[in-house]
């Protein structure tokens, strides 16, 4: 059985305010009790770093993968301030979707203001505005500066395999391969030809072979 979920402010969930990483991790325990009391648990991007923070102790996660975590481990990585998540969550209560996008883009995924502009011209724009105040939650849950959160990953004793692409920006391969290294039973594994944006045909059999095996 595999259990896709909306996390919270997504898709039917509908929006959650006021947010709270701890309602996530709560979340995500109770869909692991839904499932039979353990389950394999697999996030990307922002969902890896829930993923990683749920796992130290939890004897409900069986088996761990994570796509990207985007914590910044070195200069490479773009510098955020502290105040990040409560700047993104003040344009969204503003009503300024658009800016807090904007801003999530620019500044976390380094992408040029030509870029954004391409992208607000795209029919998925809408959609991203729709999703804008879950640009605060994410930003929440990689903590302040997507700082590199060493202790509690040292104390994940899964079975873990960090993916990242090879055609990601060297800071995103460089945080896969600390997150690895900080981890006891971790491993590193680069997928060639690939972006955050990531294909599933390029993922699922990975994620298959490491969860069966």
């Amino acid at each position: 059985m595999v259990v896709n979920y909306d996390r919270r402010g997504r898709g039917d969930s509908g929006d959650t305010q006021p947010y709270a990483v701890e309602r996530e991790l709560e979340d995500l325990t109770a869909l692991l009790g839904m499932a039979g009391g353990s389950a394999m648990v697999f996030g990307g991007s922002s969902g890896a770093g829930l993923a990683l923070q749920a796992a130290p102790g939890n004897r409900a996660i069986s088996k761990l993968a994570v796509w990207e975590p985007p914590y910044h481990v070195d200069d490479s990585a773009p510098r955020l301030p502290d105040d990040f998540a409560a700047r993104l969550d003040a344009l969204f209560r503003k009503g300024r979707r658009a800016a807090a996008i904007e801003l999530f883009m620019t500044e976390a995924a380094e992408a040029t203001a030509e870029a954004v502009a391409a992208m607000r011209l795209q029919p998925s724009w809408s959609q991203a505005e729709a999703a804008a105040h879950t640009l605060a939650y994410e930003a929440a849950v990689m903590g302040p500066g997507n700082a590199l959160p060493a202790d509690r990953l040292a104390a994940i004793t899964q079975p873990t395999l960090v993916l990242t692409g090879g055609n990601s920006p060297a800071w995103i391969t460089n945080a896969g391969k600390a997150v690895a290294a900080t981890i006891p039973a971790a491993a590193h594994r680069v997928l060639e030809g690939q972006m955050h944006n990531v294909s599933p045909e390029a993922l699922g059999p990975e994620l298959l072979e490491f969860f069966i095996t």
